[in-house]
């Protein structure tokens, strides 16, 4: 078990390849991770899927966001975590995203593991 915290890249779609059907979000996770965050900077509403069937999370249009910190307050033996390889996906629920000027039309996924996970 680290103690060092990695971040994965960063994952970034633009508005113009979300569709109303599963997308990927980047690539499938390459590591364990421990805590992922989402924002949503589109004008449309999002929904996360981690299998591409089930809608999972749902991000509001405008700079909505979602911090899901899967190891704060585990003690020493758990293994808690986002398994590797799993692959997240989007899609956009009602109207489709459009290019707003006071927004960055993106959806942004940052992932963060322990050094050697």
């Amino acid at each position: 078990m680290s103690n060092i915290a990695r971040f994965d890249g960063l994952r970034v779609v633009s508005y113009l390849s979300i569709t109303s059907s599963y997308t990927p979000f980047g690539l499938p996770l390459d590591h364990s991770m421990r805590l992922l965050d989402f924002q949503n900077d589109t004008d449309a509403l999002i929904y996360l899927s981690f299998d591409g069937v089930n809608d999972n999370i749902a991000m509001t249009p405008g700079g909505s966001f979602r911090i899901y910190d899967v190891t704060a307050d585990q003690d020493t033996n758990e293994k808690f975590r986002y398994q590797r390889g799993t692959q997240v996906m989007l899609k956009y629920v009602g109207s489709a995203p459009t290019n707003n000027a006071t927004l960055t039309n993106n959806c942004y996924m940052t992932a963060l593991y322990g050094k050697g996970e």
